[in-house]
């Protein structure tokens, strides 16, 4: 007996099949299939040959592929009893729920007492593929194991992409030839981490960012994952994901894994990124104002660190409102006895030394100079140096003589007395004082991976975002070490990288646009020396680097000179009056011909117009700008294109050239054939290309 099912997005067809009752396996997944496409057809087609030295038949790759059916690659489910020994199920078919965009099916095993449902829904807008597996039991077992629904990787791929990275260097992109064996990955650091992004892609052979076929990937759980992207003995290859190992610590008689997002394209690794940027825009974030404009955001952490004098912030707000900014966040050092960083973490009592009249004159303050107020909280964390420390050691998660990341431990959240207690002190806070932002700071990993961890925050983000739900909250992780789906469900912005670099977050926000769109992704233009690399960039670089995302400034407005003042104030201005079509349009990235030059195109949504990014991060190998290729456009349609910044074309730019001459007017056929052509620029700068459909 055959059993099929099949669920159809816009531009993609997920088809499982399963035979006998067994559990089921993707038969399908790619560009939608023909309404009346006959699935049994479909499911024996899928079957692959046996040959000589090889099983008589071949065993599944379902959806959680089964130890106990000779299945030669990672299995998807390793579970035990509650004395320790191993459990193998042989699931059976039990039921099924099938609606219009979604399917749930339930397969159980009487022998070990398991049953396993594993839920799909495709959103029949944004593309994406939602799935989710439940293991239920009927009494305690331990889990060492439980992958999100298994999906089929094309074998028309030669290699795989996933992304790795370090502090001040996130969204590193690491390249893998497919090879008989896995990719295999692990995080153990007990938060989504700068070092393995919960994200995978796999582009077919020819696949750039405009063209051709891809399959993209994203766990959206922020306690640390495990992938697996494995290719069998017989050719057919298989990704897994789901909770990194070890960290279900206890027993238990439910476990779901988190939900894996993927998607499939045809319009290269573009189609995947609009696909996750809009679902996470439109479908996930919880928006506490959904029709207020991104405000332009101020952080004084880089102009002042702990040294927090009510004069000098006050001077510093003003300034900042003259440079446009439009909200102030007060970052770490105003809590406690906190003068640096080893010390008052839990806390979180106003420090009577730098506030004898508490918060309130600063707020009032950064008000009447026009701007809403944020503060810097790291919720998660206490340093042993602490009053709530010495009341409350046991608090603490770990051993107490483990090593300290940042002079500080990490408090256990799976500890109701804790939440409790952080609710209670933050319920304080934003009750008297006018605070509609935070920055929530996550700076040091786990002492030991524990999934509860990660639930207790999400609780305690939950229980925070039902009563105050006009608040807005930042994922911060000691820039990007926490960015995932899970922890965006809770929160409205992620600090991309401490890095305030230009011409590094040049590369971190190009390759994190895969999966994030604008409205959430915070950038900042940094001090003119930066203090995480020393590099030295000049203001038009830092600012349109910046306002390649959500804008703000991190640095000490004093230091400003009038120049650097009057170009700040005017990519501001330019954002500000763009920013509305861009928070809900799409980043594109372009296929530059130039290895030197970095380019996005981000484009509205009805097409009408769009602004295209060209940073040069070096010299070029040749003498003159290469053709930039356009994406997206309607190649009948003529379009007018400008310089946003043709005052900053250089001395040494010396012949004539349309773009740097006046407007042009072209066809979208030669924008995506023959491309723009820009004018020569030293490097480290930025060309901004305004575009309008006529």
């Amino acid at each position: 007996m055959i059993r099929t099912w099949r669920l159809d997005g816009p531009r993609q067809t997920l088809a499982l099949g399963s035979r006998d009752n067994r559990l089921a396996r993707v038969i399908y997944w790619g560009p939608r299939l023909p309404d009346d496409e006959d699935m049994g057809t479909i499911y024996d087609a899928h079957k692959i040959d046996v040959t000589g030295g090889m099983l008589d038949d071949n065993p599944e790759l379902t959806i959680c592929p089964e130890s106990s059916r000779t299945f030669p690659g990672q299995p998807g489910l390793v579970v035990a009893d509650g004395d320790g020994a191993p459990l193998f199920a042989r699931f059976g078919y039990e039921s099924e729920v099938l609606g219009e965009n979604h399917l749930s099916l339930t397969f159980s095993d009487e022998e070990t007492g398991l049953v396993y449902t594993a839920h799909f829904v495709i959103d029949p807008v944004t593309n994406i593929l939602e799935a989710k597996a439940v293991l239920e039991a009927n009494r305690p077992v331990r889990l060492h194991w439980l992958a999100a629904p298994v999906l089929p990787a094309p074998q028309y791929s030669d290699e795989l992409i996933d992304f790795t990275g370090r502090w001040c260097g996130e969204f590193q992109t690491a390249t893998t030839q497919w090879s008989a064996g896995g990719r295999y990955r692990n995080n153990r650091t007990g938060r989504t981490g700068h070092e393995a992004f919960p994200g995978l892609i796999v582009p077919c052979r020819g696949a750039t960012n405009t063209q051709g076929e891809a399959y993209a990937f994203h766990y959206g759980w922020s306690g640390g994952h495990r992938m697996v992207a494995e290719e069998l003995p017989d050719g057919r290859r298989q990704v897994q994901f789901g909770h990194a190992n070890g960290t279900e610590t206890e027993p238990g008689t439910r476990f779901d894994t988190a939900t894996l997002y993927a998607t499939y394209s045809d319009t290269g690794l573009n189609g995947c990124a609009v696909a996750y940027q809009r679902h996470l825009r439109d479908r996930i974030v919880k928006w506490p104002n959904p029709d207020r404009p991104r405000p332009v955001h101020y952080n004084c952490w880089e102009a002042v660190y702990f040294d927090h004098q009510l004069p000098v912030l006050k001077d510093i707000a003003a300034r900042a409102a003259t440079l446009g900014a439009e909200r102030f966040v007060l970052d770490d050092g105003w809590f406690g006895m906190r003068d640096d960083d080893t010390r008052a973490l839990a806390d979180w009592q106003v420090d009577p030394r730098k506030y004898p009249d508490g918060l309130g004159p600063l707020i009032d303050h950064v008000h009447s100079v026009g701007m809403a107020f944020g503060i810097w909280l790291e919720p998660e964390m206490i340093n042993p140096d602490s009053n709530t420390y010495r009341l409350h050691p046991d608090w603490a998660l770990g051993y107490r003589d483990q090593i300290l990341g940042r002079q500080q431990m990490c408090l256990d959240m799976s500890n109701t007395a804790v939440r409790d207690y952080l609710f209670e002190q933050f319920s304080d806070l934003l009750t008297n004082n006018d605070i509609d932002y935070i920055k929530w700071d996550h700076n040091r990993v786990l002492p030991m991976p524990d999934a509860n961890q990660p639930r207790g925050t999400y609780a305690l983000l939950d229980r925070l975002r039902e009563a105050f739900p006009k608040v807005e909250i930042e994922s911060c992780a000691s820039g990007g070490g926490r960015i995932d789906f899970g922890i965006l469900q809770r929160t409205q912005r992620v600090w991309l990288s401490d890095s305030n670099d230009a011409l590094e977050r040049l590369q971190i926000q190009h390759n994190a646009a895969l999966f994030l769109p604008l409205a959430i992704t915070g950038s900042h233009v940094g001090p003119r020396e930066c203090h995480t690399s020393g590099r030295v960039l000049d203001i038009r670089f830092r600012a349109w680097v910046a306002a390649q995302r959500h804008l703000g400034f991190e640095m000490d407005p004093r230091e400003l000179t009038d120049e650097e003042a009057q170009v700040l104030t005017q990519v501001t201005t330019w954002w500000k009056h763009n920013r509305d079509w861009m928070t809900r349009g799409d980043i594109l990235r372009l296929d530059s011909t130039d290895p030197a030059v970095t380019a996005e195109q981000q484009m509205a949504v009805d097409g009408s117009r769009f602004v295209v990014f060209a940073g040069k991060a070096a010299t070029s190998a040749q003498v003159s700008p290469r053709p930039l290729r356009l994406t997206g456009l309607d190649p009948a349609a003529q379009y007018r294109l400008d310089l946003a910044n043709r005052e900053d074309i250089t001395g040494l730019s010396r012949g004539t050239q349309g773009l740097k001459d006046g407007p042009i007017k072209v066809s979208g056929r030669y924008l995506m054939t023959q491309g723009v052509t820009l004018p020569w620029s030293f490097p480290d700068r930025m060309w901004v290309v305004e575009g309008e459909r006529i």
